[in-house]
């Protein structure tokens, strides 16, 4: 196993030239650098906090063929990421899970004929074979009706996926980095240069500076992209890049049963109320132009009130800010297709290739969704591979388990039970956290553990002591925000003084690691 992160010094550096360098630890970054190690190829990744820390983990968390784009025309767009949620819930059943979405129809919006006839062609278009299919709901007698607003007795369900953002991009990190990939987050790239058929690139750790050398460059830093091409090359990319904020904030649960909504807004957007937690309820997204440092993006007091409002329309408990226990909000970097509406722009990627004849290639990313990125790293493998003698040309990734994921899609139950008897002592509830954060791995961390004593105690909830500790050690976490709103979503559950505990438990195991 690979020491997890550092700065790459001259002694630490491969006596070659990697062969690819990566900018961004978000999912596309991870996802590239993933796929090209399993292709045999000395993969090297730069990020500069820490993994996941920006758009990557801001999302409604959903894996889903996104119904709203089949308005928009993007057809192949929606076929891919169709394909992809149920592969990629093969691949990672412990983070990825189905989800039922409830879509009431109400007067005055999109006809139903045109809402059922959307669904018929999102059932059909992606070549679903294991999710269950659209079904008509009477929400009078259905219990998905109960906590919606009097009036409405008619709706749709349907199916998607729910994902673990942040966890999916460390879990590729992971593979990647047990592949061979040198995964070096908090380390920033000051300077990349052109020289001999190869990129000089000097990179900057805890306030020292390191020279690397690889004969590719990938380019996937998210909403930093489109200002790392002219630092890189001193002229703006071809393909046009659009920051859109989308937030999202965090209520008390509006319902008990198991499945999301899916609501019309009047102004053409759509909301999403999604089980969230156990004992909330995630309400998102907005969709705006953002013109900011993508580091400091806020879900600010408009986007909370219009999101409270949005959800208020169709609940009949309103929503109010005061009711707000958690908001985030990321910065979408989506290709520039010249849409008026920001909820109009693309979700689509464009990769661009920046390859002189004799020259090293820079290939920049994009655009794209977290759906999609597994398909979006091979087709970046594609455009390189031209550039990069004796990368493997076989596409992998679609039969290779995540970390954790090595068990089958409707085995999470079965998994579950064998902790248990493995481990009596868990209560069923720290049972199924353990196992949807790291699947088969979930033994790593609980050992020959016979208690949570066995564990190093509990700092808050039920997080131990070992758990972060094997974070530090194979997770690259290194702060309490690491773990406690990227690792997990435990942040909702930790009270203050617990919090500083844990600080206090960090600091002396990063200074030991």
């Amino acid at each position: 196993m690979l020491p997890p992160g550092g700065l790459v010094t001259d002694a630490a550096a491969p006596p070659d030239p990697y062969d690819l360098a990566v900018i961004g630890g978000g999912v596309n970054g991870c996802g590239i650098a993933r796929d090209a190690a399993g292709r045999g190829a000395r993969v090297v990744l730069f990020e500069q906090g820490d993994l996941a820390g920006a758009t990557s983990s801001a999302s409604t968390k959903l894996i889903h063929g996104g119904l709203r784009y089949l308005e928009h025309g993007a057809v192949r767009l929606v076929r891919e990421a169709l394909i992809e949620r149920e592969i990629l819930w093969g691949l990672a059943p412990h983070i990825v899970r189905p989800l039922r979405f409830v879509l009431p129809h109400a007067a005055g919006q999109r006809p139903a004929w045109l809402l059922r006839l959307g669904l018929f062609v999102y059932d059909h278009l992606g070549g679903r074979r294991h999710l269950p299919p659209t079904r008509n709901l009477d929400l009078v007698h259905d219990p998905a009706g109960v906590p919606l607003r009097v009036g409405l007795s008619r709706g749709f369900e349907y199916s998607d996926c729910w994902v673990d953002d942040a966890r999916l991009v460390v879990l590729n990190a992971l593979d990647a980095a047990e592949r061979g990939t040198a995964i070096r987050p908090r380390t920033k790239v000051v300077r990349a240069r052109r020289s001999g058929g190869l990129w000089d690139i000097e990179v900057e750790a805890a306030g020292a500076r390191a020279q690397v050398r690889a004969r590719g460059l990938v380019n996937a830093a998210g909403p930093w992209v489109a200002d790392t091409v002219p630092r890189l090359l001193g002229h703006r990319p071809a393909a046009g890049i659009r920051l859109v904020q989308g937030s999202h904030i965090v209520v008390p649960a509006l319902f008990t049963h198991d499945r999301a909504y899916i609501f019309q807004n009047g102004d053409g957007r759509i909301v999403f109320a999604i089980p969230y937690e156990g004992r909330f309820t995630l309400i998102g997204t907005t969709d705006r132009d953002y013109a900011g440092d993508p580091a400091r993006v806020v879900a600010d007091p408009d986007e909370i009130a219009y999101l409270c409002a949005a959800a208020s329309r169709w609940f009949q408990a309103p929503v109010r800010a005061d009711d707000v226990v958690w908001s985030f909000s990321g910065v979408r970097p989506l290709q520039d297709d010249g849409a008026g509406a920001a909820q109009a722009a693309t979700r689509d990627y464009v990769l661009d290739l920046d390859a002189p004849q004799g020259e090293a290639p820079l290939l920049s990313v994009f655009g794209g969704k977290i759906t999609t990125y597994r398909r979006l790293a091979e087709h970046a493998l594609e455009r390189l591979a031209p550039h990069l003698p004796g990368l493997s040309p076989r596409a992998w990734t679609a039969d290779a388990p995540l970390p954790g994921g090595d068990f089958p899609r409707d085995g999470f139950p079965t998994l579950v039970a064998d902790l248990r008897d493995a481990y009596p002592w868990l209560t069923v509830a720290h049972a199924e956290r353990l196992a949807r954060a790291y699947g088969t791995r979930a033994p790593a961390i609980l050992g020959n553990a016979t208690g949570l004593a066995g564990l190093g105690g509990v700092l808050g909830a039920d997080l131990t002591r070992a758990e972060v500790d094997y974070l530090v050690r194979f997770e690259w976490a290194r702060t309490a925000d690491d773990v406690l709103w990227r690792r997990s979503k435990l942040g909702l559950h930790l009270r203050p003084n617990e919090v500083a505990a844990l600080e206090e438990h960090l600091d002396g195991v990063v200074q030991a690691a």
